[in-house]
């Protein structure tokens, strides 16, 4: 039962990292337009870094010292960087933020990507929560064999 409960948990672990990624590109998407912050320029796309969470480095080295009992692991958000990419320049002379040739530094974020990574991180959210049923599923079986 304690293996079903380590699933549950690496379960919840996803699905709180792909909700994550969904805010994150939700806010790049909102910000698309963005042409100043309150940091000084224009909005810069942000990506969710993920982490394995285990105290084991390798899937080999892991498999190989748990005499086939896999640790309870999962994945956690370590940090929201900064896309370091250029921001697109587009002509623009009346636009308040144009520079002396008449060009507005735009966000670095492409519509069409973010909605890629939208359509990445839901579809694995439904995996997660599929994953989670199954697991269910089993533990109810589990409950109902041992009446």
């Amino acid at each position: 039962m304690m293996r079903m409960l380590k699933s549950f948990s690496i379960s919840a672990s996803a699905l709180t990292l792909q909700r994550l990624r969904m805010d994150v590109i939700a806010q790049n998407i909102a910000n698309a337009g963005t042409t100043r912050t309150a940091a000084g320029g224009p909005y810069r796309r942000r990506l969710v870094v993920a982490q394995e969470v285990s105290g084991i480095s390798s899937f080999s080295r892991q498999l190989s010292e748990s005499k086939g009992r896999l640790a309870a692991g999962g994945v956690m958000a370590v940090r929201i960087a900064e896309d370091p990419s250029a921001f697109k320049m587009v002509y623009d002379p009346g636009h308040p933020d144009a520079d002396e040739l008449g060009y507005v530094a735009m966000p670095n974020v492409d519509t069409v990507r973010e909605m890629t990574d939208m359509i990445s991180a839901t579809r694995s959210f439904e995996a997660n929560i599929t994953a989670f049923n199954a697991s269910k599923n089993m533990a109810m079986k589990a409950l109902e064999i041992g009446r």
